[in-house]
């Protein structure tokens, strides 16, 4: 689906409702009333949909100042957040690019989010992990201030350990999943020889006490995951660094259509794709790769400000104009 309108026409608040409507948060902010139009009570979302043949209907309601209210099939949900382990969305944005050209806690935040969704089992590791951080800098502080002894910091020290060792692993596991399709991704958009990279060992409670002292005079965790990066790499050049800002929108593009794959790989449907003014920056040989890469994916959403941005027809055309979207054809 390729939708086309005129600047501030409304095309992002079709794309973010999407994502609202199918994983119960915005990826835009997490201030939900922000979420409703000036000068409205509430907002809602109702979508009606297939998944795996499988019939889908959510009602979504925002209203400032309350929690948002969300059903499924005709069933309420606890929160909404809980649509997202039943449907997959995957967006592109251009402040995405924050993943290659940020610092490594965007990238750490980033690849923690895909293992999350790519082995749904895992997902809480990342946070069990930073919960267990934020407990041992808690216990140092409260010995540097005086109130606590040192030994009141070794049992964190030990569940830091545990889990840093549990989330490098699963990192290392996803990201080795993830290599192979966003090598091939990034080919075909033109971006040679790209790699992702992650070097990172598991801290032992030995090597965690073995710098106490540092950590005191700190008052903080100087060692482990919480501090990792991922290499994003194309012909060897760390895209961060020394890659152009076409390279890091390609190689921001190539990871979300390789979870899009593996996603699709390996669960009931693929994921919906929503791709927000992507084709802005792109010459007319990526577009036209990256819409036979799109044809061979699952459902996606595409904005545009003209349909001529696409160098194909779309299954379907929507026009957006401020207050409402109507389709075009299909």
């Amino acid at each position: 689906m390729l939708a086309v309108g005129e600047n501030g026409a409304g095309k992002t608040n079709l794309l973010e409702s999407l994502h609202v409507g199918t994983q119960g948060f915005s990826p835009r902010t997490r201030n939900d009333a922000q979420l409703v139009r000036f000068g409205a009570e509430a907002g809602r979302i109702e979508l009606d949909g297939d998944r795996a043949g499988t019939r889908v209907e959510v009602e979504l309601t925002l209203r400032p100042g309350e929690a948002k209210r969300a059903q499924l099939n005709g069933a309420a949900l606890r929160v909404a957040e809980q649509l997202r382990a039943e449907m997959s969305t995957l967006v592109f944005t251009p402040d995405r690019l924050v993943v290659v050209k940020g610092g490594p806690a965007a990238r750490r935040a980033y690849f923690d989010r895909a293992l999350g969704r790519l082995f749904p089992a895992r997902v809480a590791v990342p946070a069990e992990y930073g919960a267990a951080v934020a407990q041992r800098n808690a216990a140092l502080r409260r010995v540097i201030v005086g109130v606590s002894s040192r030994d009141a910091v070794s049992p964190w020290t030990e569940r830091v350990a545990e889990l840093g060792t549990v989330l490098v692993v699963a990192r290392g596991e996803a990201i080795a999943a993830l290599s192979p399709f966003f090598a091939e991704r990034a080919d075909e958009l033109a971006l040679e020889a790209a790699e992702l990279r992650y070097e990172a060992e598991a801290p032992t409670a030995e090597a965690l006490e073995g710098r106490l002292e540092e950590d005191l005079a700190r008052g903080t965790t100087g060692l482990g995951p919480h501090l990792d990066d991922v290499e994003i790499l194309a012909g060897g050049r760390d895209l961060r660094r020394f890659g152009s800002q076409g390279e890091q929108r390609l190689a921001v593009l190539s990871l979300l259509l390789a979870e899009a794959e593996l996603l699709a790989e390996r669960g009931p449907a693929p994921p919906l794709l929503l791709l927000d003014d992507v084709l802005s920056e792109l010459d007319e040989s990526r577009r036209l790769a990256l819409a036979k890469r799109l044809s061979a994916q699952g459902q996606t959403l595409v904005t545009a400000t003209a349909a001529s941005a696409l160098p194909v027809d779309p299954s379907q055309l929507v026009q957006v104009r401020p207050g409402f979207a109507e389709t075009v054809h299909a």
